[in-house]
């Protein structure tokens, strides 16, 4: 069988969707009802989902969600952040951008601010901006090869000058069961581009479909599962994987459904959401820090191969201490901070081979005094 074109199905498949609703394109799904008050039925019945990414945004967050079809996730992520806050979506289906763009004001009204916009282009390519390129072609028609060469010239500009998204400008991206959709070839460019145009800490709340096996070749050519969610989906740990590969750290599995969505040949596809941030870039300093794993295990590691031992206190960087304050790791360690400050400033490179407990010693510094009874446990 020849190889489907996955992008034309896709985009084929979901324009018909936001005329008609399929329901065989979504999982069933819960979402908190205060939210949807202010969203169109319209809206609402050609949503095509199989999680709730949104339950992660945060107020004041600027959110990009990839993928965003009719605009549902964005007007929820709108009332959530609040009218501080911003929310972007990217597709690349111009009938789905009409559907959103079609109540987008109304919205706004209801909610009392206006922040959410809706871009025209492909997640796995966040810098290029189709709209920018159709406003090119309208003034430079391609008939030719020199214009054809014209216009990779323009986008190559526009998205090194101009980018869609900019890198370091969000603070979370969603996304509800998109990414299997985006042809296999592009999907590492998919992930890379999600970790540039994160600020450094921000994170990722995705849902999607995953399957228990890898799809084989022959269901990857059939134009109906790929766009139905099956074919393109990642095998489980394979998923993970992709995170881990350009960088991010913290990588959660939130929720995985029980029961499979559907079985395909013996296949399970099933949805999940992974929650996983960025932060690790850096040079790692000295500044005698430490913490200490609470338990319950005897120990675990981190991304970076961090081993820590329950009680134990462990030597850390400047940079990896704050990783652990925060979340994910934020309710599981104790945090010891020296008695004798270091600053930044006076920082020495960190020794990766040293042991990992930190010393007393290290901890109390050379003032430390012996008869300090100014404590009280009562």
């Amino acid at each position: 069988m020849d190889t489907i074109n996955t992008e034309k199905e896709v985009l084929d498949r979901y324009a018909s969707a936001s005329e008609d609703v399929q329901p065989t394109l979504c999982c069933a799904v819960d979402y908190d009802p205060k939210y949807l008050d202010v969203i169109p039925q319209e809206i609402l019945d050609k949503d095509y989902g199989c999680g709730d990414p949104s339950q992660y945004v945060r107020a004041g967050d600027t959110v990009l969600d990839l993928g965003s079809g009719g605009g549902k996730i964005c007007f929820i992520a709108s009332q959530i952040v609040g009218a501080e806050g911003q929310v972007i979506g990217v597709d690349f289906n111009p009938a789905m951008l009409d559907l959103a763009h079609k109540h987008k004001d109304d919205i706004a009204k209801a909610i009392g601010w206006n922040n959410v916009e809706f871009r025209y282009g492909k997640i796995q390519d966040l810098a290029t901006n189709y709209a920018a390129i159709d406003a090119w072609l309208d003034d430079f028609p391609v008939e030719k090869a020199e214009d054809y060469h014209a216009l990779e010239q323009f986008r190559d500009q526009q998205a090194k000058n101009d980018p869609m998204i900019a890198s370091g400008s969000v603070d979370v991206i969603v996304s509800n069961c998109v990414l299997n959709l985006v042809k296999a070839e592009e999907k590492p460019q998919l992930f890379r581009e999600m970790y540039r145009v994160l600020k450094k800490g921000g994170r990722v709340a995705i849902s999607d479909i995953v399957s228990d096996e890898h799809v084989p070749e022959h269901l990857q050519n059939d134009p109906d599962l790929w766009s139905g969610c099956i074919s393109g989906a990642y095998q489980e740990q394979d998923f993970i994987r992709a995170f881990e590969e350009v960088g991010f750290y913290g990588i959660e599995i939130v929720k995985r459904d029980e029961e499979p969505w559907q079985v395909v040949e013996g296949i399970e596809f099933r949805s999940v959401t992974i929650t996983a941030y960025k932060g690790k870039e850096g040079p790692c300093l000295e500044r005698n820090q430490a913490v200490i794993y609470k338990g319950p295990w005897r120990s675990v590691t981190d991304d970076d191969g961090h081993r820590f031992e329950r009680g134990v206190p462990t030597a850390v960087c400047d940079k990896t201490f704050h990783i652990m304050c925060q979340d994910p790791y934020g309710d599981h360690m104790i945090y010891v901070q020296p008695s004798e400050d270091i600053p930044l400033e006076d920082a020495k490179e960190f020794d990766c081979k040293r042991s990992t407990v930190r010393t007393p010693a290290e901890l109390k510094g050379a003032s430390f005094s012996s008869n300090d009874e100014s404590g009280s446990c009562c």
